[in-house]
């Protein structure tokens, strides 16, 4: 319960955090934020580090002077893809281990069958869409390499989900972050930020659960 509470508050007050490494560190804060970031997105075992908020504070912070945009957008996108791929080939290298019994009710080849013929279809979207969802862009490229999305496809998806993603929240923090209103209700902005990117993965649910409804109901 300590270790939750102590991750709510670093999310909740991670602008607070970052000015202090800031102070700190200066521009080893730079590695900070990479190593966070490629944890979060690389590592199927954190994905409760922040990473939308990471983004807008960062932005923020170098809206006032204090980091550089262009060496942050890029180095953020590098850590972003970087830990995309290193998540995907552990999956990839894992699933076929992992997936190799027929008996199994969890973890049998026909799941990684399945696996495998959705990410052919729905995989693009998937991964792009996954970005936006805390937790969710964390398993996402581990369950492409599971399903042994091609590497070619997987890396062109996750360039562009990382091009849209670390462009809304780390440039939304640099234009918006230090205004009044930002600044006085970050706690709430940090919030409503989650939220918003949590809306693109909700909406695409409804509408896969809705879909059979609307099928079932037209025969």
């Amino acid at each position: 319960m300590h270790l939750l509470l102590s991750l709510v508050d670093f999310v909740l007050h991670f602008d607070k955090h970052l000015a202090d490494i800031l102070q700190a560190y200066g521009t080893l804060t730079y590695l900070f934020l990479f190593l966070i970031l490629f944890c979060e997105t690389g590592l199927v075992v954190t994905p409760f580090l922040p990473g939308d908020s990471l983004l807008f504070a960062a932005g923020a912070f170098a809206a006032a002077g204090l980091m550089d945009i262009r060496a942050l957008w890029g180095l953020l996108l590098l850590a972003a893809v970087l830990g995309d791929s290193t998540n995907y080939w552990i999956g990839r290298t894992l699933g076929p281990k992992v997936f190799h019994r027929t008996d199994s009710k969890l973890l049998n080849r026909k799941h990684l069958v399945r696996t495998q013929a959705f990410y052919d279809k729905h995989g693009g979207k998937t991964l792009i869409l996954a970005r936006f969802a805390p937790i969710l862009r964390t398993f996402a490229p581990f369950v492409a390499g599971i399903g042994q999305m091609p590497y070619r496809r997987f890396l062109a998806f996750s360039v562009t989900g990382g091009v849209l993603w670390i462009s809304l929240f780390a440039l939304g923090g640099y234009f918006f972050g230090n205004l009044p209103t930002i600044k006085q209700n970050f706690k709430l902005v940090i919030l409503g930020v989650i939220v918003v990117s949590l809306l693109p993965t909700v909406i695409e649910l409804l509408r896969h659960w809705l879909s059979p409804a609307k099928a079932s109901v037209a025969e």
